[in-house]
């Protein structure tokens, strides 16, 4: 597999905010968003057993496949086998231009171009804000939680802007959770 890097963290977003995580990034992405915060370019090819094996070497047993967009890569099905089979949960963030291989504990889909979008009864859908219209996302998916995180722009008075709007949005529609990008605000990865 292309592998960008494994590291070590805690969770700093969505459903799982907090949690200590193994996270494999893998290289290339199929979108090019102007506000990825990811250099996901880069990499290296990894044997999958080898991959397991450097995740193992940390104590966590949640795994975060990410990207970059995990799903191009076409052993990702060896892998989520492999991680299930030396005893992890293996959740994966996804852009949902691709189907998931079976057997994905927590699929965290965050839609960039709704057209695009197969993925469409994640466990959770994470909609990157910007003030967007979120009546599509209320009626073309089907999760069990909808997590709103404000865009990083760069830009703080923006950002503050933004930050504002999802606030009062979720207090209005109490179905979504305030995503924060908590890794940003305690300064690690």
């Amino acid at each position: 597999m292309r592998i960008n890097e494994i590291f070590c963290s805690v969770q700093g977003e969505g459903h799982f905010t907090g949690v200590p995580a193994v996270f494999i990034r893998t290289s290339g992405c199929n979108l090019a968003c102007p506000f990825c915060d990811t250099q996901h370019e880069e990499g290296r090819d990894i044997a999958v057993d080898a991959i397991v094996t450097t995740a193992l070497g940390f104590k966590p047993r949640h795994v975060v496949l990410t990207g970059g967009e995990p799903t191009l890569q076409p052993e990702l099905p060896q892998l989520v086998d492999a991680l299930h089979q030396a005893g992890f949960y293996v959740q994966i963030e996804t852009n949902g231009t691709m189907p998931v291989p079976t057997g994905i504990d927590w699929i965290t889909c965050s839609p960039k171009q709704l057209e695009q979008t197969v993925v469409r009864t994640p466990h959770e859908l994470k909609v990157v804000y910007e003030g967007q219209d979120m009546r599509p996302y209320e009626t073309q998916f089907r999760p069990q939680i909808f997590s709103l995180q404000p865009c990083d722009t760069g830009n703080a008075e923006r950002n503050g802007t933004i930050l504002s709007e999802a606030f009062h949005y979720v207090l209005e529609h109490p179905q979504w959770h305030l995503s924060l990008q908590t890794h940003k605000l305690i300064g690690v990865r």
